[in-house]
């Protein structure tokens, strides 16, 4: 029952797509157990030097012959990435907060997709226009950084009607059968997820962060500006935290002028060596992480309220297939 064109466009079998989220959060192993499920894994890439993100596309064919895709963050894209994207043909790319252009007559001439993750309308029309192969359409209930400003139930259906047959999929607040189903009804051909997929065993944060997020109603989360070391002038929603809290009673002070700037709340490994973490940086407490998570970057989208426990990612697609079926079969009743 779950079938929409874009499983055929990919040779997929169900339009469940998780978020390449950040510095290899989404690593290989969340992005195989996705794809081996019969969803669509994307690896996360946003700041991996191009060596390293070759490394990760290969240990993810490793991983599985099902298809992938790799998302790139153009405000965090490394000298390379794109390259080594199109070099190792992979089946699509995503890209994010950028221009799309530059880089669809090389990706297609490798016979690479190229989806452009949009926040807006007019975003979406001008994407389409250069020849993209897919629109994701961010709405503003989304974690991690947001370009929407407006609500999925506005973005999605706008898009479809406008794009038809260009694929729509829609992303931000979804995290059960419910929400895909409420998607496709919009016209959307298919989901992606970030924060349900997020709260699995293979997502590479800190437990305790998993954790904060099974126990999160949507009200704990705030689109703000605050965590801008690293990536500025960029929208996101994150979980309320203390350093939130004392950044808004100090009266939400602009860069430049906040409390604390320049010191060092943390330290993680990274490519093998030891990075401090900076007060108010975009990076979230990634496995290894050693620091105060009520000072970091705790992105999370609405959908916190749907979300109850963790569990594998593979395990995520089966309940969220089922619970899709479940709704679209009461509604054909």
């Amino acid at each position: 029952m779950l079938k929409t064109p874009l499983c055929k466009l990919l040779g997929i079998d169900y339009p469940i797509f998780s978020v390449g989220m950040g510095v290899n959060i989404s690593g290989p192993e969340l992005t195989a157990a996705v794809s081996n499920a019969g969803g669509c894994g994307v690896l996360g890439s946003g700041g991996l030097p191009a060596p390293v993100m070759r490394e990760q596309i290969r240990a993810l064919r490793a991983l599985t012959t099902k298809p992938f895709g790799v998302n790139i963050i153009m405000p965090m894209m490394k000298e390379g990435q794109i390259e080594v994207a199109i070099e190792e043909r992979v089946p699509f790319i995503v890209l994010f907060w950028g221009d799309p252009a530059p880089y669809i007559a090389d990706a297609h001439r490798a016979g690479v997709k190229i989806f452009i993750q949009v926040g807006s309308v007019e975003e979406g029309l001008e994407a389409a226009a250069k020849g993209v192969d897919a629109i994701i359409a961010q709405g503003i209930e989304a974690g991690g950084h947001v370009k929407s400003k407006t609500s999925l139930s506005t973005i999605v259906p706008t898009l479809a009607d406008k794009l038809c047959p260009l694929p729509v999929l829609a992303a931000g607040g979804i995290a059960n059968g419910r929400g895909i189903a409420a998607a496709l009804s919009l016209g959307a051909q298919g989901v992606s997820l970030g924060t349900r997929f997020l709260a699995t065993t293979e997502a590479r944060v800190v437990q305790a962060y998993k954790d904060m997020l099974v126990s999160a109603r949507a009200e704990d989360t705030v689109y703000t500006r605050l965590f801008d070391v690293g990536w500025e002038d960029a929208e996101h929603r994150v979980l309320r935290n203390r350093e939130y809290n004392e950044w808004e009673a100090a009266g939400s002070a602009a860069p430049g002028h906040r409390v604390g700037e320049g010191t060092t709340i943390g330290q993680i490994e990274m490519f093998g060596s030891v990075v401090d973490i900076p007060k108010y940086s975009v990076l979230p407490p990634l496995i290894g992480y050693r620091g105060d998570l009520q000072q970091a970057a705790l992105y999370a989208g609405e959908s916190v309220r749907l979300i109850d426990d963790i569990k594998p990612a593979a395990q995520v697609v089966r309940d969220l297939v089922r619970e899709t079926e479940a709704v679209l079969a009461e509604l054909r009743a």
